[in-house]
């Protein structure tokens, strides 16, 4: 099968060139950004786009094809380096990447026919049906089984990562957790089941400790620490058993998160810096910039303004490189805003309240409106910033903007809650100024 599908791909140059200067991952941003223009979903990444121009997609899903086409009005798909969608394939043989995770939400009808193509896909051999069973795609069976692991299935295990962290990023934590922990003990079933190949295997365990990651993180933001620290050191026993860098320093920068969130700084520290050494031979800079952040935020919790100042400016400096084709596709959500985001968390571990307002004020002022999550965090940030920088008044300003993001469950996250509570119990003594009163009844309600 690997074979034929090899031979039959040929190069897309026409997409290739409609990319221009950008790098992959950049231009992946622009694939998604326009897909939110207009009300799509589309899991894309570097990894995606490569595949597009090496011509193993020859044909897009409709989702991505109604995002191409609003992207370079006037083009066809063929001119996009497309082959006719009923030369390509029939109903039974769409590509599984194209496929988001199939989960409820106002798209499900929407993408009745992707739910569809990953159905199949997880179905196409015995060792899948558990798979199938955990994602809520199918019966459960009878009797465990035993077949050899395929390429539908370590497919499928990627998309469920990529799909995760989308819902994450625009809904936050709370309510996916359990959802997603299903997922999770399908893909260790399946390395359990072994791979027929070594590529596969590889693969499957990359995307099994991805997934352990991603689903530590919502264990993490919804405030399960200690299921949290339980994931994020499964993926790091699965890292080290295949030799993986990438994947051991991903692991080592959430577990630094973890560390510092939970009153370990110094263990924050030292997980940071073990990161530091597993991803110095991955030609990331941007990578080396996050996981010093960890460690400048380790030390700040440490209350070494010295080093946790070396460490930024470290970071800064790795950030400047810019973007690389070798950073890591779960790394989308660091940019400008995250790095000011963390840099404000630092300043407000030391104390240094008017330092921190302000980067917290570029973090919210950077972030893109789609990240809801993102942005409630950052102006959750600000809020608590301003309000021991002495300033209550746009404090409760913030706030409120806050509480606009978590109305309605438009985002759902323990960590920003337990953030505002703080929040509102240092404005407590300051009801009577501007506003204050009227955010302390909002919050209470």
């Amino acid at each position: 099968m690997a074979t034929s599908r090899a031979a039959r791909a040929v190069h897309n140059s026409a997409f290739r060139r409609l990319r221009g200067a950008r790098s992959p991952g950049e231009f992946a941003a622009v694939v998604r950004r326009a897909a939110r223009e207009i009300g799509e979903q589309v899991a894309c990444d570097a990894r995606y786009i490569g595949r597009v121009e090496a011509g193993e997609i020859r044909c897009p899903n409709y989702a991505y094809e109604r995002v191409f086409l609003h992207m370079f009005p006037g083009l066809t798909l063929t001119d996009l380096g497309f082959s006719d969608r009923e030369t390509v394939r029939g109903r039974g043989a769409r590509e599984v990447d194209d496929a988001p995770l199939p989960h409820p939400t106002n798209h499900t009808v929407q993408n009745h026919e992707e739910s569809d193509v990953l159905r199949r896909a997880f179905m196409t051999s015995g060792s899948a049906a558990m798979a199938a069973v955990s994602l809520g795609l199918g019966p459960a069976p009878e009797r465990a089984v035993h077949h050899r692991v395929g390429e539908s299935e370590v497919r499928a295990v990627e998309t469920a990562v990529r799909q995760i962290r989308l819902l994450d990023d625009r809904h936050g934590a709370d309510g996916l957790y359990h959802r997603a922990a299903q997922p999770l003990r399908t893909a260790y079933a399946l390395l359990d089941a072994g791979a027929a190949r070594q590529n596969a295997s590889d693969r499957l365990h990359a995307g099994a400790g991805e997934l352990a990651i991603s689903v530590g993180w919502l264990a993490h933001d919804s405030g399960r620490f200690d299921d949290a620290r339980s994931h994020y050191g499964e993926a790091l026993a699965t890292a080290r058993m295949s030799a993986d860098p990438a994947l051991e320093a991903h692991a080592f920068c959430n577990m630094a998160f973890l560390a510092r969130d939970t009153g370990r700084p110094r263990e924050a520290v030292r997980a940071a810096q073990a990161g530091q050494r597993a991803a110095k031979h991955l030609s990331s800079p941007r990578l080396l910039s996050l996981l010093t952040l960890r460690e400048a935020g380790g030390w700040a919790g440490l209350g070494d303004r010295t080093s946790c100042a070396e460490a930024l400016t470290g970071a800064k400096s790795l950030f400047a490189h810019g973007t690389s084709d070798a950073d890591p596709e779960w790394m989308s959500f660091f940019g400008e805003a995250e790095l000011e985001h963390l840099e404000a968390q630092c300043w407000s571990s030391v104390g240094d309240w008017a330092r921190a307002s302000r980067h917290a004020h570029r973090a919210a002022s950077l972030q893109d409106p789609h990240f809801v999550r993102n942005l409630a965090l950052y102006r959750a940030e600000l809020a608590d910033d301003l309000a021991r920088a002495g300033a209550p008044d746009r404090a409760a300003a913030a706030g409120h903007r806050v509480l606009d993001l978590l109305d309605g469950d438009r985002v759902r996250s323990e960590r920003i809650r337990t953030m505002l509570a703080g929040t509102a119990r240092v404005l407590l003594p300051h009801r009577r100024a501007a506003g204050v009163g009227e955010f302390l009844e909002r919050h209470a309600a």
